[in-house]
């Protein structure tokens, strides 16, 4: 048998086995998340310090090494381009947030969980809980 020949069997082999290393189901369970905070419609205004809130399910397995994030959208969740948090413990349900200065309707938050080498990063958006970022109040002149 060719090295080719030999790199393509090997190959076939780790791609028919990886999806079962990597996946966010099975034994371990699955991770979801459901925000509660801020709720959908909920105006918030740039500079005011709000409790990010969410309830999730954990995957059943020792979350050394694990971490969660929150990523926040502008676009009603087409695009995650901010994360808002540091990186959290993994059991964490909650993060004090001081909202930007990032005016739009169409705020989306995805609450992230992942760990280190052996749980992929898995998402959570919340689409359904889209909530307002307004623009500045403008000064007394």
């Amino acid at each position: 048998m060719n090295t080719r020949a030999l790199l393509v069997i090997i190959f076939a082999m780790v791609f028919s086995v990886s999806p079962q290393l990597v996946s966010t189901s099975g034994a371990a369970g699955t991770y979801s998340a459901t925000l509660i905070s801020p709720r959908v419609g909920q105006v918030l205004y740039p500079g005011q310090k709000i409790m990010i809130e969410w309830k999730s399910t954990l995957p059943n397995m020792d979350l050394t090494g694990c971490e969660r994030e929150v990523w926040l959208s502008l676009d009603g969740g087409r695009t995650f381009t901010s994360c808002i948090t540091p990186i959290l413990p993994p059991k964490a349900d909650a993060y004090l947030w001081t909202v930007p200065n990032l005016p739009t309707n169409a705020a989306v938050l995805d609450i992230r969980f992942g760990c280190e080498g052996w749980y992929p990063e898995s998402y959570a958006p919340q689409p359904t809980s889209t909530f307002v970022i307004a623009k500045p109040a403008l000064a007394s002149q």
